[in-house]
């Protein structure tokens, strides 16, 4: 008997030694975006179908963590929140974005959809294609931080004579985080993904008004 009660009570013992579950970690996304609670705006001109192309972007933003730089330490760093992380890579939330922007005016294609009419009905509409070059939590200082996009936006028309340029810009949009953590980085980039966006779908929406050459 005596020797079962210490058996149990190392039993005891040892559960309660027994490490925690690890903590999941927390899912962040740009939220339900303006349409959810927008008025629907007044229709306006069509303009031509346009093609999305996937974007692009460097290894490190093809994960789904939350990453922040500490410009006023090491700028060159990139660094993860530990317990924080996109419920999808920032590439896909942000084109995502982009196309429902974009299509208030036009039809916005995949790859696949615009390869699907060039081949059955031989329309072939112009390609946007992004490069997604910064998407980080920036911190000027401890106290300081904003949310950094940086992406380069190019307008691609098919001719029998090869692809054409029809305009390409860059767009930097920094918005200020409420707090010096995860959550407040996370409200600072979709801030600045959604003004990225309202920036790259005015600048597409001017290019595709001008007269087709």
């Amino acid at each position: 008997m005596a020797l079962a009660g210490i058996g149990l009570a190392a039993l005891v013992a040892g559960c309660g030694a027994l490490p925690d579950k690890p903590a999941r970690a927390t899912l962040y996304d740009f939220g339900p975006g303006l349409a959810a609670t927008a008025p629907a705006a007044a229709p306006t001109a069509a303009l031509p179908t346009l093609a999305l192309a996937e974007f692009e972007s460097n290894t490190r933003l093809d994960g789904t963590q939350i990453l922040y730089r500490l410009g006023y330490a090491d700028a060159n760093e990139l660094r993860p929140y530990g317990q924080s992380r996109w419920s999808l890579p920032p590439a896909q939330l942000l084109r995502q974005r982009l196309r429902d922007s974009l299509a208030e005016h036009r039809m916005v294609l995949g790859p696949e959809e615009s390869a699907t009419i060039a081949r059955t009905k031989g329309e072939v509409p112009d390609t946007l294609r992004i490069s997604l070059d910064e998407f980080s939590h920036y911190f000027d200082s401890p106290a300081s931080s904003v949310g950094l996009v940086r992406l380069r936006a190019t307008l691609i028309r098919g001719t029998t004579g090869g692809d054409r340029v029809l305009g390409q810009r860059m767009f930097t949009v920094r918005r200020p985080a409420p707090s010096a953590d995860a959550p407040g980085g996370v409200k600072a980039l979709a801030a600045a993904s959604d003004a990225a966006v309202a920036e790259v779908t005015q600048w597409m929406d001017a290019l595709q008004r001008q007269p087709r050459q």
